[in-house]
Parts: structure tokens; C-alpha cells; sequence
């Protein structure tokens, strides 16, 4: 995902795209599911030529796709309005815009303006509060790390970094410079928790799976290894966490097939294959019984902080979803072709065809 629905509120991590990218297209529309059907068929076009593709997910809806970024062409497209709006900021230059606002049936649009309306007033009240829920769940989850700080063996914990540093990349030493990526892997949706740590890392070589209680040093862990990985020029693809965007929940080393991943809940997951083995720092916390009891009520406070959450953006992406599907009967198909066709020839002419 290149957008979340955070306990900081809503985060992207487009920064690096938007400036680095040779090309950037702004795909300008309301409220509506019919561009990413285009996203996804221009990223079938791609691989189709060899092109690696990277795309990106609806945080409410992960079924729906927001923009893609083709690698060797450094071309990222994205759909500029929602949820998030980006602006061009060199047009005629590395910047491209669509507009699709015009694409519609306006004595349509007009008719069905207050059950819209309607909707999507509805749907940003219970948005609001889902993300009033998720920085108290955040909150709470701060309290809980707390209380696992104080009693971890951070003496072993440095020990494992500096084994897993020579045990992952030995005498490797690249003469470039590290190229550094940044994903959000998952993002509260609609009702739960959603991520995408199976599609990103199932052609890993080699998969790390960190078992480890909250505030553990999990995330701490991955970035001391990943900056370790750009010392030495290798490629680093950072991915962050859905509910703290400042925490790592996951680093992949491209070049060498192996990536390490947080692997306790929300995103619990087990070895699947040989290629998966276990970093487990659960032991290095020392038990007490005390500290376990003020940890049961920790958490029982936070499931239900995040339980509020999904319940509210559930209610949210229906409402949403019942407006966007409103508008896009609205919508002049043929009009909307013509500027498809309009997309298409930018983008064929831009790839030498």
C-alpha cells in the first residue's frame, strides 16, 4: 500500500516516487472504481513487455487498486484525488495530468447529488472516528511496549542484530550506493487488519520470520540490519507498519533474496517452507507475574480500541463504496473511453510503441 489508515491518521509513503520518478501521471477523477481497473490493466500491459510493477492498494478497499510504479521505465501513475490529493508540480516536465472530472452525465449526477452527498457525509463521520479509535489503540499500545522495554534482555538483543549482520551479508560489499525503498505493507480496512506481506516477500529465497512481544526491539532490529545492508550498497526496501507508520515491520534485500519480517499479530504468520526460519526474541522478556497481569488489561483495552476502529471503518468504506458506485452509473462511458484513449497513446508513445 502506498497509503494507511494509522494511529497517526493517514499516512503515504509516495515521497521518494514522486520526486525520483522520470514520469509521473496524475490520474484526476471524483469518488469512483473505474480507474482501477485502468491501473490494472496498464500494469498488465507492462509485465506483459518484461516490466517489473509494483502496485498499489486501496487502504479501505484491498481489492482496489490506487497506482502502480513501473521500475525500469521509473514511471509511477496514480490516482491524485483519493483518498489522498496530489498535485503536479512540473508540468510540462516530469509531470503528466488526466482529468476525468468531466466524464460523467451531469443531469445524472445532479439527480442523485443529495444520496451521494448523503453517503459520503455519512461515511467521513464514521471515518473520523475510526481514526480517533486507532490513535487511542496507538496509545495504548505505546503503554504496552512500556512495559516489555523494562524487562527485555537488551544485551542479547544487540548480540542477535550483530549475528544476523554477518550471518546475512558476510564479506558482501557493493561498489554503488544503496538504493532505498519505502512500502506500507498493511492498513486497518474495511472491518480488520489488512497486509500484504505474502505477495511482497513469496519470491524471497530466504524469509526471517521475528517472533517477539510488543516493544521488543523487532522494529529495531530490521532497521539496524537494513542500515546495515546500505553501508555495504546493498538495495533496501523498507516496509512500515499500518498502525505506527514510524515503526519497520518488514525489510527485503532484493539482491539477495531474503527479507526479514515481524510475524506477530496483526500479521501473525508460521514458516510455510524451508526457505522460512524463526528469529524468536520472545525469551529475552523476562516473565513477571505482576507485569503480566497489568499486560492483561493493557490488552484487553487495546483489542477493544481496535475492534472500535475496524467497526467504524467498516461502516465508513460501505458508505463509501455505495456513493462511488452511485457515481460511476453516472458515468458517460463514451467520454470516458475517449480519454482513456487519449491515456494510452501518452503512455505507448512514452514506451517507444
Amino acid at each position: 500500500m502506498g497509503t494507511a489508515y494509522t494511529g497517526k491518521g493517514i499516512m503515504h509513503k509516495y515521497e521518494e516516487l514522486l520526486e525520483d520518478s522520470r514520469k509521473t501521471i496524475f490520474l484526476k477523477c471524483l469518488p469512483t472504481h473505474s480507474l482501477s481497473q485502468v491501473l490494472n490493466d496498464l500494469a498488465i500491459y507492462f509485465v506483459k513487455r518484461g516490466h517489473q510493477v509494483d502496485r498499489f492498494m486501496n487502504p479501505g478497499q484491498a481489492d482496489k487498486t490506487d497506482a502502480i510504479y513501473v521500475k525500469e521505465r521509473s514511471l509511477f501513475i496514480l490516482q491524485a484525488s483519493h483518498p489522498i490529493s496530489f498535485e503536479p508540480t512540473d508540468l510540462g516536465g516530469h509531470h503528466k495530468v488526466f482529468c476525468f472530472y468531466d466524464v460523467y452525465h451531469q443531469e445524472q449526477l445532479y439527480q442523485q447529488h443529495d444520496e451521494v452527498g448523503n453517503l459520503l457525509k455519512d461515511g467521513k463521520v464514521s471515518f473520523e472516528k475510526s481514526l480517533v479509535a486507532l490513535q487511542e489503540a496507538k496509545a495504548i499500545h505505546d503503554e504496552w511496549e512500556v512495559v516489555n522495554i523494562q524487562r527485555m534482555d537488551w544485551k542479547r538483543h544487540t548480540e542477535i542484530v550483530e549475528e544476523l549482520k554477518d550471518e546475512i551479508f558476510g564479506t558482501i560489499e557493493l561498489a554503488k550506493p544503496s538504493q532505498v525503498s519505502h512500502r506500507i505493507i498493511g492498513s486497518l480496512s474495511a472491518g480488520s487488519a489488512h497486509d500484504f506481506i505474502p505477495s511482497i516477500t513469496k519470491r524471497m529465497r530466504r524469509r526471517l520470520l521475528i517472533k517477539g512481544l510488543p516493544g521488543t526491539g523487532k522494529s529495531t532490529m530490521m532497521r539496524a540490519i537494513g542500515q546495515e545492508a546500505q553501508q555495504r550498497g546493498i538495495d533496501v526496501l523498507y516496509g512500515w507498519c499500518g498502525l505506527d507508520p514510524s515503526s519497520i515491520d518488514l525489510v527485503l534485500f532484493p539482491e539477495l533474496s531474503i527479507c526479514l519480517f515481524d510475524s506477530t499479530q496483526p500479521h501473525a504468520y508460521d514458516p510455510e517452507s524451508p526457505r522460512d526460519e524463526i528469529v524468536d526474541i520472545v525469551p529475552l522478556c523476562k516473565k513477571d507475574e505482576q507485569l503480566e497481569k497489568q499486560i492483561d488489561e493493557i490488552q484487553h483495552r487495546y483489542r477493544e480500541k481496535i475492534a472500535d476502529a475496524g467497526g467504524y471503518m467498516q461502516t465508513a468504506i460501505k458508505a463509501q463504496n455505495s456513493a462511488r458506485i452511485q457515481m460511476d452509473r453516472a458515468l458517460n462511458v463514451e467520454v470516458f473511453e475517449k480519454k482513456l484513449q487519449n491515456l494510452y497513446a501518452f503512455i505507448k508513445a512514452m514506451d517507444g510503441n
